[in-house]
């Protein structure tokens, strides 16, 4: 159990137990469907626990230069690499340090397939395809929205160049497995002529495959089918779905607002900074100790308000077990993904320390940030 009064505020607090279980669910399906699972670095990149994700995992996937690398040196293990445009001086050291590079376009790979006998001819080469179908609601994060720039359609794609051995599907968001489900019908009906030249499909991120009601065991018998049918490596990537419900964001009450009969909590934390998520999806995350209010007032009855000068930068409305005071934790569940890796520095605002709160019930902090590196990062 947590002792939350011993936390640092502001602070990113990793579950290391939840964390271990949501990979003991990763480890049956790669074993019972015989496929490989990678951790999406976009998504989660605390590189303190990928000692113990190791064990669980067939390695990770990076989408940057830096991202590769971070893959190299704390996970063991070449990356699976995919970015949307590769950068020409960086080639020699993504391709001498990936398993697998794949590509968004072909004019990308017309420029850079031949740096594979120079640099490293065990690599294998793949293609991002655009299955024109998705269920992501929410454009901003739809890669099949029309006119995206991210894969390949069917129509520009009637053979297979020369040293592509692999492609991939990155069309879900979190998302269930009948999502998945009609992304390979949609798949098959597209680019069927070339699955039975593959050596490997990558089906991406996106699956939410540790969200209490995803059907795991439906998971593995339609991994299991495509495996079989197309005689396939199959490979999946999650981000969110490795790292769900493990950790929170700890913040504390700095002052309290009111105006027009809102009240505002002030925090030391920022949703622009810290949590963009909440702002861009958007979604309300859950708070301990409190729920989401659905448009009535009261006494307990506010509006949670970061630490930014952006206008935006709040919460709607929650209501709390009991009122708030200055110096009250607020703790935001569920922050462990798509959060650490998109913070930035807007107004100087200072980031959060990162914590694991271990196994054996101690806190470990792992990182904690000041004016140098503000500085640096400027």
């Amino acid at each position: 159990m947590i002792n939350y009064k011993n936390i640092p505020s502001p602070c990113y607090l990793l579950d290391e137990a939840k964390l271990e279980a949501n990979l003991i669910n990763i480890k049956r399906i790669r074993e019972a469907a015989n496929v490989k699972v990678i951790l999406a670095l976009k998504g989660f990149s605390t590189w303190h626990v990928f000692p113990m994700m190791q064990k669980y995992l067939d390695g990770a996937t990076g989408s940057s230069l830096n991202e590769v690398m971070l893959c190299n040196d704390k996970m063991g293990s070449l990356a699976h690499t995919y970015a949307v445009a590769y950068i020409p001086s960086e080639m020699e050291t993504i391709i001498k340090n990936s398993s697998h590079l794949t590509f968004n376009s072909i004019s990308q790979y017309n420029q850079f397939h031949h740096l594979k006998e120079k640099y490293n001819p065990d690599i294998s080469f793949g293609l991002r395809i655009n299955p024109e179908h998705s269920e992501v609601e929410t454009e901003l994060y739809n890669p099949c929205a029309p006119g995206t720039r991210l894969g390949v359609l069917s129509s520009d794609l009637k053979v297979l160049p020369e040293h592509i051995e692999g492609l991939h599907s990155h069309n879900l968001c979190e998302n269930n497995v009948d999502a998945l489900e009609a992304s390979i019908e949609k798949i098959e009906a597209n680019f069927g002529n070339l699955l039975p030249q593959l050596k490997w499909f990558n089906f991406g991120g996106g699956h939410l495959i540790n969200h209490k009601d995803y059907d795991i065991d439906r998971l593995i018998e339609v991994l299991k089918t495509f495996k079989k049918k197309w005689d396939v490596e199959v490979i999946l990537e999650p981000g969110s779905g490795i790292a769900w419900q493990t950790g929170d964001l700890v913040s504390t009450v700095l002052d309290i607002v009111e105006n027009a009969g809102i009240k505002t909590a002030i925090l030391d934390i920022s949703f622009t900074c810290h949590m963009p998520d909440t702002l861009e999806m958007p979604y309300q995350p859950d708070v301990i100790g409190a729920t989401i209010a659905k448009g009535d007032n009261g006494p307990t009855h506010y509006r949670l308000g970061g630490l930014s000068c952006l206008a935006g930068d709040y919460m709607m409305e929650y209501h709390f077990e009991k009122a708030l005071k200055v110096g009250d934790q607020v703790i935001f569940k569920d922050q462990m993904h798509y959060t650490m890796v998109k913070t930035n520095t807007f107004n100087g605002v200072a980031h959060p320390s990162i914590a694991i709160w271990t196994k054996e019930n101690n806190l470990e902090i792992v990182r904690q940030y000041g004016y140098s590196d503000f500085l640096r990062k400027l």
